[in-house]
């Protein structure tokens, strides 16, 4: 896939989304993910020393519950760190995001049966093109709910996308890998197994200039 293709217009939201558009009033970190390995601790990029879980970011508004990359593969201690962090249960999810097609990014997807499966259309692709999952992944309108950009972050994979949103007057950008940690970000520096290391770098220097608040694909979110 070349890497223009998705950064062009993108599907218009479905007239029954528009329906329910509302703002967002609340996000929360359900995990907070970390790398396999990590040169800012030491480690070599040669060889993995942990399992790596991603952060999973849940956006709710009026009407909705929208989960973005859903971390763990154990449908219990999914179900435990959703309740945990935010009182809901699976069934109250109405969407799925994934912003890559990294598998650490939607390892309990399958959790969620009644939300909608989105990822942005050129992720949509790769991941309808895997075998394993139940149903496929929707194409991701350019909003969701109305109130969620849909946004493209290549560097890190090609396809990459993540979300910005408004919420209590700050600008949020759920980055997923675009972003591995905050001292990654610092350097501009992308994860050993990006793509494109420079496009990675124009990358978050866009994101600076959008969002007040980035929530890094391993870490934790961190002002701007």
């Amino acid at each position: 896939m070349r890497r223009r293709q998705f950064i062009g217009a993108l599907p218009l939201l479905p007239a029954t989304a528009l329906a329910a558009a509302a703002r967002v009033n609340r996000w929360t970190v359900i995990t907070i993910g970390n790398l396999s390995r990590n040169r800012y601790w030491g480690e070599s990029d040669a060889k993995g020393l942990r399992d790596a879980i991603c952060t999973c970011t849940l956006i709710s508004g009026d009407g909705f519950h929208l989960l973005v990359d859903p971390s763990l593969a154990g449908a219990t201690e999914m179900a435990k760190e959703l309740d945990r962090r935010t009182g809901l249960k699976p069934g109250d999810i109405n969407a799925v995001f994934v912003t890559h097609e990294h598998g650490d990014h939607f390892a309990g997807v399958a959790h969620f049966p009644k939300a909608a499966w989105y990822a942005a259309p050129p992720v949509a692709e790769i991941l309808n093109a895997k075998p394993g999952f139940a149903r496929k992944f929707e194409p991701a309108p350019k909003a969701l709910f109305g109130a969620v950009d849909v946004i493209p972050t290549p560097g890190h994979t090609h396809s990459h996308h993540g979300l910005r949103f408004d919420c209590e007057g700050q600008s949020i950008v759920a980055a997923g890998d675009s972003v591995a940690t905050r001292d990654f970000w610092r350097e501009r520096r992308s994860y050993y197994n990006a793509v494109d290391p420079e496009l990675a770098a124009r990358t978050m220097d866009h994101l600076a200039r959008i969002a007040a608040i980035v929530i890094a694909g391993h870490d934790n979110y961190f002002t701007v």
